[in-house]
């Protein structure tokens, strides 16, 4: 079966998908991404995978704005796939393509629906997520569930390597979705919404470190906030500091030290500091002159 698709995105994700989408038996007539964004971290312009694959392309940006909507009903697509893009389509676009929007989520729908999910993921320290496509409706993250794999989370992992791990599982779905669409054997799974929960927006608040967290707590929120994403910090006389990789040290030897006291310091980016429960090594950060004996 032909299939005409529209792809929107604007993101790391979003390359990706639309280069695998391009390798499968599915033809995009038109893509709408964005000149710009100072919104997303991992921004992507998409308009030169577009002239490479000799795709019409137009940048927006409000998705739902009348120009957006007629440039889509003008293309007639069979399906769409909104991969990478942090704005909900209303109605009037989701129901023009005969098969649906395919949506793409990455945590375990119906549970951990919302904002930032591999940054939360990490930073809560859960073991688990999931690579999610869904039909897309109204709501966020609420559709007919299309294709999941559970991806696991091993300590080692960190934005950059569980981003990875998504994107390779999404590729794979993605070429599994297309064959079922052509095949007809698509067989969509509705989802318990009351059975899952909702992540909140995070705010600047949610990325300072305070070191009298545990050190657990600590190196959980520098991995999530690391690359391609905006980094954790920390405030001192006055200035922020982005960390990027920290080591928990665990011992028991700095029991009777106070929680932000640097114990030791290695070079400008690279030093040891008292936690909670033992000692955290930045590892990598902005430079900073700090001293041993010095309070964070």
């Amino acid at each position: 079966m032909d299939m005409d698709a529209v792809f929107i995105g604007c993101v790391k994700s979003s390359e990706v998908f639309f280069r695998k989408l391009c390798e499968l038996d599915i033809n995009i007539v038109g893509v709408i991404t964005k000149a710009q964004s100072n919104f997303n971290s991992d921004f992507v312009d998409l308009s030169t995978l577009c002239k490479e694959n000799a795709i019409d392309c137009i940048f927006v940006e409000d998705i739902n704005d009348k120009d957006s909507v007629s440039y889509i009903m003008n293309k007639k697509p069979d399906i769409i796939f909104c991969l990478g893009w942090s704005r909900l389509l209303k109605q009037q676009i989701l129901e023009i393509p005969r098969l649906g929007t395919v949506g793409f989520h990455p945590a375990a729908l119906p549970y951990n629906r919302g904002r930032h999910p591999l940054i939360w993921a990490l930073a809560l320290g859960l073991q688990e997520t999931a690579s999610t496509f869904f039909l897309m409706n109204e709501g966020a993250d609420t559709g007919d569930i299309i294709s999941q794999k559970k991806i696991p989370i091993n300590y080692e992992d960190d934005a950059a390597t569980l981003y990875a791990k998504v994107l390779k599982a999404g590729c794979t779905q993605l070429e599994e979705i297309v064959n079922g669409l052509n095949n007809g054997k698509l067989m969509p799974l509705r989802q318990t919404v009351s059975d899952g929960n909702s992540w909140r927006k995070r705010g600047i608040t949610d990325g300072k470190i305070d070191w009298r967290m545990s050190s657990r707590a600590i190196y959980n929120l520098v991995r999530a906030l690391t690359k391609p994403y905006v980094g954790a910090h920390f405030e001192y006389k006055g200035r922020e500091y982005k960390v990027w990789k920290v080591k928990e040290i665990e011992t028991d030897s700095y029991d009777n030290i106070e929680c932000g006291k640097i114990i030791e310091v290695f070079g400008l980016n690279h030093f040891m500091i008292k936690v909670y429960d033992g000692l955290i090594e930045v590892v990598e950060c902005d430079n900073i002159d700090l001293q041993a004996g010095d309070y964070l």
